[in-house]
């Protein structure tokens, strides 16, 4: 199965897939609002300013298994992010990132392995998966990378070039 047909859900409950972006190049990101890296919002929607014109998206998703720091309806999540950060990129329905209720969307991006060739289980909120306008995984950046850094935005710009 492509990750253009994984079944998957916008924040308001509609049916949406990753082909919906076909042709975009795409950093999927998992997100909550009350983490200590959730400021990383205000990178992420620069990011989205700054490329998508160029076909680039920002895709957020919720999760809430670290520390339970996503806890907010859908809802909640949708006003959270559009008031204190601006948030224009599209975000999915909260889901499970690791264990066994891992949405399959991330059972194939966790098979890609970071710039230290680890993959697996993701770290913590927002680590950032790079998909390429042709649908495939082509970087992983741990939570700590800000959405800015110049590793994360070479590989974007590469993204683009293409």
């Amino acid at each position: 199965m492509s990750l253009y047909d994984i079944p998957l859900r916008t924040l308001s409950g509609e049916p949406t897939t990753l082909g919906a972006h076909r042709d975009k190049a795409v950093l999927v990101v998992n997100v909550a609002s009350k983490c200590g890296l959730t400021p990383q919002y205000e990178g992420l929607e620069r990011l989205q300013q700054r490329y998508v014109e160029r076909g680039f998206t920002v895709l957020g998703v919720p999760c809430n298994q670290f520390a339970g720091q996503e806890p907010g309806t859908s809802e909640e999540i949708q006003t959270f992010c559009s008031t204190s950060y601006g948030v224009t990129f599209p975000l999915l329905e909260k889901l499970d990132v690791n264990g066994e209720d891992r949405h399959p969307l991330y059972t194939e991006l966790t098979r890609t392995p970071d710039a230290a060739g680890e993959a697996g289980d993701v770290q913590w909120n927002f680590e950032k998966f790079l998909l390429s306008p042709r649908g495939e995984v082509v970087g992983r950046f741990r939570p700590r990378t800000e959405p800015e850094a110049p590793e994360l935005v070479a590989a974007i710009e590469t993204q683009l070039a293409g």
